[in-house]
């Protein structure tokens, strides 16, 4: 009881802010109506005990599997079944990932099937796939992760120069949804599971992150391969026309509660399926400890149906309207300043920055608190809201503007900063960008970009994402370069002594 009870204030404190600023907004400069902005209250309110269900979850279900995978594929020290096990976890866990059906499912609809669903899916999950077996390798072999990072970015900017501008911002936004509730807590337990076994235990704290950030390259990757093969002409995109049909607060809710609960039960059947296989070889786990793992699970399902339910009946619609309310504001001051804050206090909502903050804080043993890292997160994220915004305002400003540097500076931090913030900093980048941003964040983006006669919704809308997936990587090195600055005075005051 006392774990639930914790872990409700952590989500409590994480989901209140943003609830205070869109009631705020609401009776303010952007009312949202009596109906929708009730059913944000509703939505809420399925958030945060679906979040806390969740990662009670996760905490018993989901990484304690990836954990005991992890050093199973270890343990067999043969190459093969390292490079099989990463290409067949990495396409299985990628192709149910909730997130990336919603971003998918976005991008059809924006596009009127242009750029279909299946195809986003099935082409991101195969760059997972490829990017996790690589991961994998890296650790085995103790690679230097910014070397493997170099390379990686040397490809992307290589890609881009013939990637179709459509397809530029959706490659960037898939990376970062791609890396969502049930990804991330699994590919971090692998990577704990496998970085274990190393006789180095400090090559195994540092080896332990990194695997998300090497990941979600391969979702950028992906797509910017279908863009340049698809040979598709320029596509064009508009929001879809929300359903004005529901005669009731809770109609939305209830009409998404059979697709989410698929989708998720679709995200888990491949995590139950591979268990029971490796229960079977390998594991051989007591009763009891399968019992309480098949709990874990059964919390993660209920309680990523309660969050998603929420987030598509509650916050998308209410999301697109709060931006294009904004826009339609002469003082842009406004919009930016709200795009700020939303960026700030949403991302403390997703479900993967609690796991990846709290596995930090454990792997550090505290000398990185997750605080800090959350505090330092949130503002990488509300300048990359204020990024879209500006891009989206601006027609001489494209994507590419902000995305080039950004890498760059992100690369060449790498080759400064400790390694154990480097691995940290790019998995931070895909962590921050889930359901929340996916949908809430999202939105509100396509909602400027609809508003805006210069602006397009797909390389501008979609160009959010993209922006939240790289913001956090530099903001988390800087923090790196901060403790290893501090770590020299402490160092030399001692020396002093």
């Amino acid at each position: 009881m006392n774990v639930i009870t914790e872990k409700l204030k952590e989500v409590l404190l994480a989901v209140l802010p943003i609830t205070f600023i869109v009631t705020i907004l609401n009776f303010t400069v952007t009312p949202l109506g009596t109906d929708l902005y009730a059913r944000f209250v509703v939505g809420a309110i399925l958030i945060v005990a679906g979040l806390t269900i969740f990662l009670l979850g996760v905490d018993i279900g989901i990484t304690q599997i990836g954990s005991l995978m992890g050093s199973a594929i270890a343990k067999t020290n043969k190459l093969a079944v390292v490079i099989a096990a990463g290409l067949v976890l990495g396409f299985v866990i990628s192709v149910a990932e909730p997130d990336l059906h919603i971003l998918a499912q976005q991008v059809d609809s924006v596009t009127a099937g242009n750029i279909g669903k299946n195809g986003i899916v099935v082409v991101v999950s195969a760059g997972i796939a490829l990017m996790l077996a690589l991961g994998f390798l890296r650790i085995l072999y103790n690679l230097h992760i910014k070397k493997i990072f170099t390379i990686l970015y040397f490809i992307v900017f290589l890609l881009a120069y013939f990637t179709p501008t459509e397809f530029m911002a959706i490659s960037f936004d898939a990376s970062g949804a791609t890396t969502g509730a049930v990804t991330v807590p699994f590919i971090l337990a692998l990577a704990a599971g496998v970085s274990a076994l190393q006789k180095d235990s400090k090559a195994s704290e540092i080896d332990s992150f990194g695997m998300v950030g090497i990941a979600s390259v391969g979702a950028i990757i992906g797509v910017m391969l279908m863009g340049i093969l698809s040979k598709t002409e320029k596509l064009t995109g508009a929001l879809p026309v929300n359903d004005a049909s529901y005669h009731s607060i809770m109609a939305p809710f209830f009409a998404k509660v059979p697709s989410i609960s698929l989708e998720v039960i679709s995200a888990l059947l491949p995590v139950i399926i591979i268990f029971a296989v490796f229960q079977k070889i390998s594991f051989r786990l007591s009763s009891r400890a399968v019992i309480r793992i098949t709990n874990g699970l059964v919390y993660a399902f209920v309680g990523l149906v309660l969050f998603l339910v929420g987030v598509n009946g509650g916050f998308m619609e209410v999301g697109s309207l709060i931006g294009r309310n904004l826009t339609m504001i002469e003082n842009k001051i406004y919009l930016i300043s709200v795009g700020f804050i939303l960026g700030l206090v949403t991302v403390l909502a997703e479900p993967a920055v609690y796991v990846l903050t709290h596995q930090i804080e454990n792997v550090t043993s505290g000398y990185v608190k997750r605080s800090l890292v959350m505090g330092t997160l949130s503002i990488g994220v509300g300048a990359a809201v204020v990024f879209a915004v500006v891009n989206i305002l601006s027609p001489r400003l494209n994507i590419w503007h902000f995305l080039l540097p950004g890498y760059i500076i992100s690369i060449a931090l790498s080759y400064y900063v400790p390694r154990l913030f480097v691995g940290i900093a790019f998995d931070s980048g895909g962590v921050a960008s889930g359901p929340m941003t996916a949908t809430f964040v999202l939105a509100f983006a396509q909602g400027v970009a609809d508003a805006v006669d210069t602006a397009s919704i797909l390389s501008d809308g979609f160009g959010v994402i993209a922006m939240v997936a790289m913001t956090p990587i530099i903001a988390l090195q800087l923090l790196g370069a901060a403790f290893q600055m501090k770590s020299k005075k402490e160092g030399l005051k001692s020396d002093g002594k």
